[in-house]
């Protein structure tokens, strides 16, 4: 028979995953907002997600002291310890999918004082299944789905051809005429923020294949050199 305080820590320990997946919603909404004011050359919306980027990170701050406080005052099981670690993971990389949110914002911003190089059709596309994976990865957290996982996992290379295609064309652009090198550059830079956005969802696969099955390359494809989530880790672009 589990303990009150057993049932107290697994009453705690949900909340903590429902906060985090409505800290997963706000980051949605902003990646969502950011791609629409970099269509649209809405720089009101811009600035509202940049200054929403603040409540994403007080919320990822408060739910990291709750995690903590978890560890610290209830001594959880091996477990249910490797489940909070995960959490802990999976706010960090949230906050950073924030951040290129903003990022993507600032760019909608600087790209509004030139006329529209192009209709934007890959870059959103890569939006749309960034989000998904998403919001798909937090749900395998939630309902610890490793098949699930590895669908997520494998998308990632959706992503990564969109991106090489948005860069091959916006670099025909620049070659052609050298008087659209900029507005193609912040392109290339939305571009670049919404790969890594699908990169850091493949850290959370990793992440929960990890807790589900203990070992840190299950997600792997024998034969496959790195991890998708691990791809241009240094080139990240805000």
């Amino acid at each position: 028979m589990a303990t009150r305080a057993r049932l107290e820590f697994e009453r705690d320990l949900q909340l903590l995953r429902q906060d985090l997946l409505n800290l997963g919603s706000m980051v949605e909404k902003a990646v969502e907002r950011a791609v629409e004011a970099l269509k649209r050359y809405d720089t009101k919306l811009a600035q509202e997600v940049i200054e929403h980027d603040r409540a994403i990170d007080e919320r990822s701050y408060a739910l990291e002291e709750r995690a903590l406080l978890l560890i610290a005052t209830q001594q959880p099981m091996a477990s249910d310890l490797r489940i909070i670690a995960a959490t802990l993971f999976i706010i960090g990389e949230l906050e950073r999918i924030g951040d290129y949110a903003e990022g993507l914002a600032k760019i909608a911003i600087r790209l509004s004082a030139w006329p529209p190089l192009k209709p934007l059709i890959d870059i959103p596309r890569m939006a749309e299944i960034a989000i998904d994976m998403l919001r798909q990865a937090l749900d395998a957290f939630i309902e610890m789905d490793l098949e699930r996982c590895r669908t997520i996992w494998r998308r990632d290379d959706e992503v990564d051809g969109l991106y090489d295609q948005v860069y091959r064309e916006l670099l025909t652009y620049m070659m052609s005429d050298p008087r659209t090198i900029e507005r193609a550059t912040l392109l290339l830079w939305a571009a670049h923020n919404l790969e890594r956005i699908a990169d850091r969802v493949t850290n959370i696969c990793e992440r929960i294949a990890f807790v589900i099955t203990g070992d840190p390359r299950t997600l792997v494809t024998p034969g496959e050199p790195d991890y998708p989530g691990e791809r241009e880790a240094e080139h990240d672009v805000e």
